[in-house]
């Protein structure tokens, strides 16, 4: 079966399969985020220089709205790669919303997509919660996946001239190196395709002056070549899920944000005044720096 490009996704024209137990755990209905210390980050994880001296973006990548956005978009930086490691039941619903961010912005995403669970339904339907059209929301991203880790190497070397004919405003490489782990592909052909990969990666992020997000389930480990050879790394941003909620810890600014359930009826800790052991900041509230009191009503 040949590598398929999809330029104009469409909500009615692909049979899904039902929501599984993962679909069903999933831990982004509705959240506060919370700023906390995290863990040490990982010994040879290496990041870029900050970009403070740079120029500012051409354009919003996110809205200012919800919370989140903000946070994440702090993170995407034209020519250089975040990766995002984590359990694809917490990286997956994530990458939706910001997909549908990216549309309510005005954005337009380019995705690679190497485990094959892009869900234009369930993508549709957020948008809608979003108050966007379905349709529109799906149409902003340009998807291209391949069925084996051939067509991938493929697909990778072709991005370059697609991003050129589609003009994204960032770029999506989630889950490359699934296909190169299933047991038929030969385990010496691994490792010097998927540098191989980890240099064009590279290229594309110099010559595009795109932002790249990279997901890899085990992390930067799960790519071999993608440290040593992909793009400059700008941030390494780890997915853990915990009781009633979802941990992101982000390595460069030292920033854990905690994504927590809250019950419906239940009022934030936001709405009040006073000192409170961490600042807590609701998940669809406007965004503010940490450490200054918050106003009520």
């Amino acid at each position: 079966m040949s590598a398929e490009l999809f330029p104009e996704p469409e909500l009615l024209t692909e049979t899904f399969e039902p929501f599984g137990p993962e679909d069903e755990a999933d831990p982004l209905a509705p959240f506060r985020p919370q700023d906390r210390a995290p863990s040490p980050p990982p010994s040879r994880a290496t990041l870029a220089p900050s970009p403070r001296s740079r120029r500012g973006r051409a354009r919003r990548l996110l809205p200012s709205e919800p919370a989140l956005f903000p946070w994440i978009a702090r993170r995407l930086v034209p020519g250089e790669m975040t990766v995002w490691s984590g359990p694809s039941v917490a990286v997956e619903p994530l990458l939706e919303l910001l997909y549908v961010g990216s549309a309510r912005a005005r954005g337009r995403v380019s995705l690679l997509e190497g485990a094959n669970r892009f869900h234009p339904y369930r993508l549709g339907e957020l948008g809608r919660a979003f108050g966007l059209d379905a349709r529109e929301t799906v149409r902003r991203i340009r998807l291209a996946r391949a069925f084996t880790a051939y067509q991938m190497v493929a697909l990778v070397d072709g991005w370059a001239r697609e991003i050129r004919r589609s003009h994204p405003t960032f770029l999506v490489a989630h889950e490359l190196p699934a296909l190169f782990f299933e047991a038929e592909f030969p385990p010496e052909e691994r490792a010097p395709l998927l540098a191989q990969m980890a240099r064009t990666l590279a290229e594309i992020a110099r010559s595009t002056r795109l932002p790249m997000l990279v997901t890899s389930a085990s992390g930067l480990a799960g790519f071999p070549g993608l440290k040593d050879e992909g793009p400059t790394l700008f941030d390494l941003v780890r997915l853990t899920l915990e009781p009633g909620g979802l941990a992101l810890e982000a390595y460069r600014e030292a920033t854990r944000l905690a994504l927590v359930h809250r019950p419906d009826g239940q009022r934030g800790l936001e709405e009040f005044v006073g000192a409170i052991a961490g600042e807590v900041t609701a998940w669809d509230g406007r965004y503010r720096r940490t450490g200054k009191r918050s106003r009520s009503g």
